[in-house]
């Protein structure tokens, strides 16, 4: 027997299945406006189903302020790889304090949660022999798509995210495993009210990015939510220092929409953030040992040397070098590269040029 999924309701309760996990109560829908105010509410969201019928499940935290306001949504684990995001969202939440906010905060600590289990990028899958899924190219997702991450995506998205009506949404990423990033935005700053988001953080760079089809980010833009996407170092590790400026900067988002009180921390102009238009990869020609001859927020010039290449015997068989003027933005990290990985990328601003 099969069943038709529920159309999305903004205006439904909170759905309880009755169960629990770990002492947690599951949900299917989530309704802020009917969780009691100045406490804070943990769930697991049922998600998809696995094939043996069984659920994933994933963790929700939502801070109810005392007074009414804004709700802002903060999202982690897309890639399953990336844990600096749920670390980041983990300790905004715990500075939180429900009894003098006016609003709401949703944290969703752990979207992909098979990639998660595996410190995998992709969620992995049993069909045609075992293939994978980049959760974020598939939003907002289809609860009768023809996979299981498809639809997972389309159940947070109708279920979660998008009924809450937040104001601002923050998206948690680092790079996936085996290259290192700055402490980096992807933000739309033709439009205002993201303008205004992004610069509240003291961030490393900020590109001017007018978004990628299918991506989290894209998606609550499109759905007129102002958002972004804060990118913290290296996946697979925490990134302390790194992680407490994103925390800073998503405090002040918070501060900016009068739901938490006191001063705002640092921001993009006090820290001297870089901003760019653009991204410049230099990949590699042949396979080889990789030295890299610059490091994270090195300037940069055309022809300066990135990088050199060695066989097994130890000849160079590559040299890389910068084809613009710039800040390096991204590493790669493993010494073994195949052709075609990405050495190095070079935030800059295409239309100075």
């Amino acid at each position: 027997m099969t069943t038709t999924p529920l159309p999305p309701n903004p205006t439904a309760p909170t759905r309880y299945t009755g169960d629990t996990l770990q002492g947690i109560p599951v949900i299917t829908e989530l309704a802020v406006s009917d969780l009691p105010a100045g406490d804070r509410h943990r769930f697991f969201f049922q998600g998809v189903q696995m094939g043996t019928g069984q659920h994933w499940y994933v963790p929700v935290v939502v801070a109810k302020g005392s007074r009414p306001g804004p709700c802002v949504t903060l999202t982690a684990g897309v890639h399953g790889d990336e844990v600096s995001g749920i670390d980041a969202v983990q300790r905004v939440m715990a500075q939180l304090d429900p009894t003098v906010m006016a609003g709401s905060v949703i944290a969703v600590l752990g979207v992909s949660r098979p990639a998660i289990e595996y410190t995998r990028p992709f969620w992995p899958m049993a069909m045609q022999g075992g293939q994978s899924v980049d959760m974020n190219r598939i939003w907002p997702g289809d609860e009768t798509g023809d996979n299981a991450p498809t639809r997972h995506a389309g159940l947070l998205w109708n279920r979660l995210l998008r009924p809450n009506a937040p104001v601002a949404a923050i998206d948690y990423h680092t790079i996936t495993t085996g290259s290192a990033f700055t402490l980096f935005l992807f933000a739309d700053l033709r439009q205002a009210a993201i303008r205004q988001m992004a610069e509240l953080f003291p961030v490393e760079h900020i590109k001017d990015d007018p978004g990628l089809a299918g991506t989290l980010e894209t998606t609550l833009v499109e759905s007129g939510i102002p958002a972004l996407t804060v990118e913290i170092g290296e996946g697979r590790r925490f990134e302390s220092q790194k992680i407490a400026l994103a925390v800073e900067g998503s405090l002040n988002v918070l501060k900016h929409h009068g739901i938490v009180p006191g001063p705002l921390g640092r921001t993009a102009a006090e820290v001297g953030t870089v901003f760019g238009d653009s991204l410049e990869t230099v990949r590699a020609t042949t396979g080889g040992f990789l030295e890299l001859l610059v490091e994270l927020r090195d300037r940069v010039t055309p022809g300066q040397p990135v990088a050199i290449q060695r066989n097994a015997f130890g000849d160079v068989v590559a040299e890389y070098q910068a084809p613009v003027a710039g800040e390096i933005a991204v590493v790669a990290r493993d010494a073994l590269c195949e052709p075609g990985r990405r050495i190095v990328q070079i935030l800059y601003n295409q239309q100075a040029g």
